[in-house]
């Protein structure tokens, strides 16, 4: 009886030794807490310091364990709800791939929940990744990648905003100084000091000068945007400095055309911060070498949905329609709205009647200016004659906790309380021939693609 008791209690050992030497099974691993050094880090680099960062626009960083423990709770509940990171395209209709994507995968968000929850612990210190080397807000950020600073600094007028007042908005306008033509191939723009960053809500650049395509000035034309001062001589909207965005880079042989006299309207939104801040904003331009222009043109469309008229305690739809005179891709989608705008959506409606969900912003937030650019290989390609809609939402009841007031009624204007309903579109332009060259070959790379699964 004994013999046999430390015999199987031999051949239970063995098991256990067999057992300890086997691989952890998959389901076992998800088990296991993610750690701040290994798995967290990384996500925080890729999707949150861009502002998480000191001297950032984030009220707090992210960059160490020591900073980010505290706030594991928050972060939980901010990205559990997709607050965070602000990415607020619809991810179940019309087109989800974007180049600047700063949306948590869900695979990430389901490992910071699983952090959080399994008591936040930090880790190997030896796991952490090296830091990242995030540029210095006071230079140019596109300066290392074209050898130097922008080829064309264009700056505004000094506005000083007092410590305590109502919003202001500083609308001069300032000659770019060119005296031929030129061609932008990326363009960046940010208020002078880290002071001004401060006053500075949003800063808008609209290009001024005599259009020399007669078609884009007819589309231009024929489109309402409400709430806007009409500055529609001109090639439509330049760049914009806002919290959300850095800069713009143009696709490779394409670039927008600057002309000789021509002149930037500035639109600069300041709102007081209880100190006397005096400020200015620059906007850089790097030029493509002057014998070597681009092949397309790229303008930044200012695509509007008419004039608001939104009933206290109640809702409402604008719709817009621009015209695509020309053959072109649609580069990037940035809806505009105020308080009481909730969501916005782009459609193509194409020359045969077919229509195209291109995007939808279900969740909008005023907070954020979000353009969201297209990947290469699936950047809408439209033929001439097609219209882009543009449909806005609004709710200006009590349910819509960004409404600072339901029980007045709201109509079109640049104050935060009034309303806007536009959004910038960036389109390529093409010949016919053209067209049909970028049509032929999106198609081959996805039969090429289709073939290879």
């Amino acid at each position: 009886m004994k013999t046999t008791t430390f015999r199987s209690l031999g051949v239970l050992l063995s098991v256990f030794a067999i057992a300890a030497m086997m691989p952890v099974s998959a389901s076992a691993a998800e088990d296991e807490v993610p750690t701040f050094t290994k798995d967290i880090a990384p996500i925080f680099q890729a999707k949150c310091e861009a502002c998480h960062r000191p001297g950032s626009i984030a009220p707090m960083s992210l960059v160490t364990f020591q900073e980010s423990r505290p706030w594991a709770r928050s972060i939980k509940d901010r990205v559990s709800s997709r607050q965070m990171p602000p990415w607020h395209i619809d991810r179940t209709v019309g087109i989800t791939e974007f180049k600047n994507d700063r949306s948590l995968t869900d695979e990430e968000l389901d490992t910071i929940v699983r952090w959080v929850d399994g008591g936040a612990p930090r880790g190997n210190p030896e796991d952490m990744p090296a830091a990242v080397d995030w540029p210095d807000e006071s230079k140019w950020y596109f300066a290392d990648q074209f050898g130097g600073p922008p080829d064309l600094i264009v700056e505004s007028t000094p506005y000083t905003m007092a410590a305590e007042t109502g919003d202001a908005w500083w609308r001069p306008t300032v000659p770019t100084g060119l005296t031929e033509q030129r061609w932008a191939r990326a363009i960046e723009t940010r208020p002078s000091t880290a002071e001004g960053r401060k006053i500075t809500h949003h800063a808008i650049s609209r290009l001024v000068q005599e259009e020399p395509d007669a078609q884009i000035q007819r589309a231009n034309a024929a489109n309402s945007v409400g709430g806007v001062a009409d500055r529609s001589r001109g090639a439509g909207t330049f760049m914009e400095w806002a919290v959300g965005k850095q800069g713009e880079l143009m696709r490779p042989d394409s670039g927008k055309l600057m002309m000789p006299d021509s002149e930037i309207a500035w639109d600069i939104h300041y709102a007081a911060v209880g100190e006397e801040i005096t400020d200015t904003v620059q906007l850089g331009v790097y030029l493509y070498p002057k014998d070597a222009p681009p092949k397309y043109r790229q303008v930044l469309h200012l695509m509007g949905t008419g004039q608001m008229d939104i009933p206290a305690n109640g809702t409402a739809v604008t719709e817009g329609f621009f015209p695509l005179q020309r053959a072109g891709r649609v580069e990037s989608f940035q809806p505009h709205m105020h308080l009481r705008g909730t969501a916005m959506s782009m459609e193509a409606i194409l020359p045969t009647g077919r229509r195209q969900l291109l995007s939808h912003v279900g969740d909008f937030n005023f907070n954020w200016h979000n353009s969201y650019v297209y990947t290469d290989d699936v950047a809408p390609l439209l033929p001439k004659g097609t219209l882009l809609k543009i449909t806005a939402w609004y709710d200006n009841t009590a349910a819509n906790r960004s409404n600072p007031d339901s029980n007045v009624w709201v109509g079109s204007g640049s104050r935060t309380a009034d309303e806007m309903g536009h959004a910038w579109v960036n389109v390529t332009y093409f010949e016919d021939e053209e067209y049909e060259a970028e049509v032929a070959k999106r198609e081959a790379a996805e039969a090429a693609i289709g073939g290879g699964e």
